[in-house]
């Protein structure tokens, strides 16, 4: 049932979509085209080596900006809570499950000062399943074993810079 897709029509989809809305409704349509082709084990076999390096480009757009990058991760891996900066990002589970955490800010990070945040919520990304990061939105993955993904960042984000997050404990009541 789902529709056939390459990485050439994909991205084309993308450009589409964010040449109509290059806002969150545009980030979404990618993120739920996302879904859709995690769907297809072709595409997954077609665009991800489990035995790949962990963060590996296969596509960026030259007039965008976006990226698409698929990511290998062999046994247990976490982050820090973070954002994309100025940017968006979309995950898209292939294999495995990562367990995602929301952040608030307290206080923004600056070029000067790591920011602090607070949890907000955990939840699980499972195998088709894809979730949008609006600029700004922090969040943390977890990863207890292997686990394979297709990331699409709305700018290579090794292209620029960005400012760490502390997690604090909510004080008690």
């Amino acid at each position: 049932r789902p529709m056939a897709h390459t990485l050439e029509s994909f991205v084309a989809r993308c450009r589409s979509f964010l040449s109509a809305d290059p806002g969150p409704a545009g980030c979404q349509n990618i993120c739920d085209l996302l879904c859709d082709a995690l769907k297809d084990p072709a595409v997954i076999a077609a665009t991800i080596d489990p035995n790949g390096p962990e963060r590996h480009i296969l596509y960026e757009d030259p007039d965008f900006g976006f990226t698409v990058l698929s990511h290998s991760y062999k046994g247990a891996k976490n982050a820090p809570p973070h954002d994309h900066g100025p940017t968006w990002a979309i995950y898209g589970q292939a294999t495995g499950t990562t367990i995602m955490t929301d952040w608030a800010p307290i206080e923004r990070a600056t070029a000067d000062k790591p920011g602090t945040c607070r949890h907000v919520r955990d939840y699980e990304l499972t195998p088709g399943m894809a979730y949008l990061y609006n600029p700004g939105e922090l969040h943390s993955p977890r990863r207890d074993d292997s686990t394979c993904l297709i990331r699409i960042e709305g700018i290579n984000v090794a292209r620029i810079k960005r400012f760490p997050y502390i997690a604090v404990a909510d004080r008690a009541a």
